[in-house]
C-alpha cells in the first residue's frame, strides 16, 4: 500500500473512531457532580463503564412483561420479549429499540476487542453486545443489570 492510501486509511479509521458512543451530544446532559447525585451507586456502571458482578442483579430473574429503561435518563431500551437467559450472569437480550444506543470499541481487556453498548439519549455505559446469541440476530446484548430500570406493564396503564 502507498504510503498517502495509507495515511488516508488511517485518518479514515481515526474519523470513524471520533463518531464513538462519547463523541457525539446528548439529550441528557448532566455535570459529573449531578450525576454522581442522580445515580448513586449505579454512578460507577453507567458513568465510569464499570461493570457489577456476575449474577448479582435480581434482572437477570424477572419474568414479568414490561420494558427495560436506561436508569440514567428512563429512555426504552429493551421489551421484555427481548430478553433471554444466556447463563452468563448478566441480563441478556437478542435485540434492542430502534434508535436507542450507540456502540464503540472497547479494548479494555488485552488480547479481546469488545463493543460497549451506550444510551443514545444520555451516554450512559450499559454493557456490551456480542455475536453468540440466539437467532434471528445471534447478538447477545450483555447489560449491566444497574444501568437499567425495569418497569412491568402493568406499572404502565
Amino acid at each position: 500500500m502507498k504510503r498517502t492510501a495509507f495515511l488516508g486509511a488511517l485518518g479514515a479509521v481515526a474519523a470513524l473512531g471520533a463518531t464513538g458512543a462519547r463523541a457525539r451530544a446528548y439529550t441528557v446532559t448532566h455535570s459529573d457532580a449531578q450525576w454522581r447525585r442522580i445515580l448513586g451507586d449505579r454512578y460507577y456502571i453507567l458513568r465510569e463503564n464499570g461493570t457489577e458482578p456476575a449474577f448479582s442483579s435480581p434482572l437477570i430473574a424477572e419474568k414479568r412483561t414490561g420494558t427495560y429503561r436506561c436508569a440514567g435518563c428512563a429512555t426504552t431500551l429493551f421489551n421484555s420479549e427481548m430478553k433471554y437467559d444466556s447463563g452468563d450472569g448478566w441480563p441478556s437480550f437478542f435485540t434492542v429499540r430502534p434508535h436507542v444506543t450507540r456502540t464503540r470499541a472497547d479494548f479494555e481487556l488485552p488480547g479481546e476487542p469488545r463493543t460497549e453498548v451506550h444510551c443514545a439519549t444520555c451516554g450512559g455505559h450499559l454493557g456490551h453486545i456480542f455475536d453468540d446469541g440466539p437467532a434471528p440476530t445471534h447478538l447477545r446484548y450483555c447489560i449491566d443489570g444497574l444501568a437499567l430500570v425495569f418497569v412491568p406493564s402493568n406499572a404502565l396503564k
